[in-house]
């Protein structure tokens, strides 16, 4: 744990004390990692106040007895939801980001951790003054602990256009990113609970409202890759399956709100990872049997003629 005291963090935020920005944080068994995370947040630099929202998925380690710790230390900052029945990944993903009362949300998962003390400041300046702008991500580096499997990665550094944002998402881990706290947070489309990967849906929303910024000057975030994470952990096949499912939840929600061009893209998706995934049989089978049905209704239509000539 820092040793910067409460009243020190809050000394530069002025009489305003209502959050600006809400660092966002799930935990579930991360008794060995929490407390990085927690002191990366109480170490920003700030002009403005800002709030850790953390919702624990009733850890059944030590994740609680640590986030306790820190709730005694920072009651004015930490506003903690520790859940005592497990609602699984998604559930506490949208939650935590509903309680978020700043203007702004900076998610950061409880294994992840920023390095640059200024790093919400420099977010917060950008997006103030550039409001056709809903997010803004900086530079990210992976972190591989024992037991995760290393592997390059080729993170967005560009900046993204609000079509491009909703059809590739951001491109870049959630603990780079900061947007802002817009009206789909709080009615969030029911489609997500059938997306695993809860940020490239979460990056799709926030394209209908604006554009992405790269900003580099900000000192990478740390992307913790370990065995026991939700998506790190898993095979190239469930990790393929993971995107497919998201894409037919984007292509659900597009499709109820009548966004056709944005419906059929992720039908397309949906398409091409049925591909990579059951491979060149399944697909020809797929092709072969709309062939069949096809000439099955070719064949009945000429039947059809036939039989009113005959008439």
């Amino acid at each position: 744990m820092i040793d910067k005291t409460e009243a020190e963090i809050m000394a530069a935020w002025g009489e305003y004390r209502s959050p600006i920005v809400s660092i966002c944080t799930r935990t579930y068994n991360l008794e060995n990692f929490i407390e990085q995370a927690l002191d990366s947040f109480l170490m920003q630099e700030t002009n403005f106040s800002f709030e850790i929202v953390v919702d624990d998925d009733c850890s059944s380690d030590k994740t609680v007895e640590i986030i306790d710790k820190y709730i005694e230390k920072y009651p004015n900052i930490m506003n903690a939801n520790l859940l005592k029945k497990n609602i699984g990944v998604r559930m506490n993903f949208i939650q935590n980001l509903q309680r978020a009362k700043g203007k702004y949300i900076a998610p950061c998962d409880g294994d992840d951790y920023w390095t640059d003390p200024l790093m919400i400041q420099k977010h917060i300046d950008f997006l103030e003054k550039n409001k056709e702008y809903v997010v803004s991500y900086g530079p990210l580096e992976p972190l591989f602990e024992e037991g995760a499997i290393e592997r390059k990665f080729n993170w967005n550094r560009e900046d993204r256009s609000a079509i491009e944002i909703q059809k590739k998402f951001l491109g870049t881990g959630i603990c780079a990113v900061c947007f802002r706290n817009v009206d789909v947070i709080k009615e969030y489309p029911f489609e997500h609970h059938c997306a695993p990967i809860d940020d490239n849906f979460l990056g799709s929303m926030l394209g209908a409202y604006g554009k992405g910024k790269f900003l580099k000057n900000i000192q990478a975030a740390k992307y913790r890759q370990h065995a026991n994470s939700d998506y790190s952990s898993k095979s190239h096949k469930q990790k393929a399956l993971m995107y497919q499912q998201t894409y037919f939840a984007l292509y659900m929600y597009y499709l109820r709100i009548g966004n056709s061009t944005l419906s059929d893209y992720f039908h397309r998706k949906v398409s091409e990872f049925s591909f990579v995934l059951f491979g060149r049989k399944y697909y020809a089978k797929v092709l072969f049997n709309s062939f069949l049905q096809q000439s099955i209704q070719f064949s009945k239509s000429i039947v059809m003629k036939i039989l009113k000539i005959l008439k």
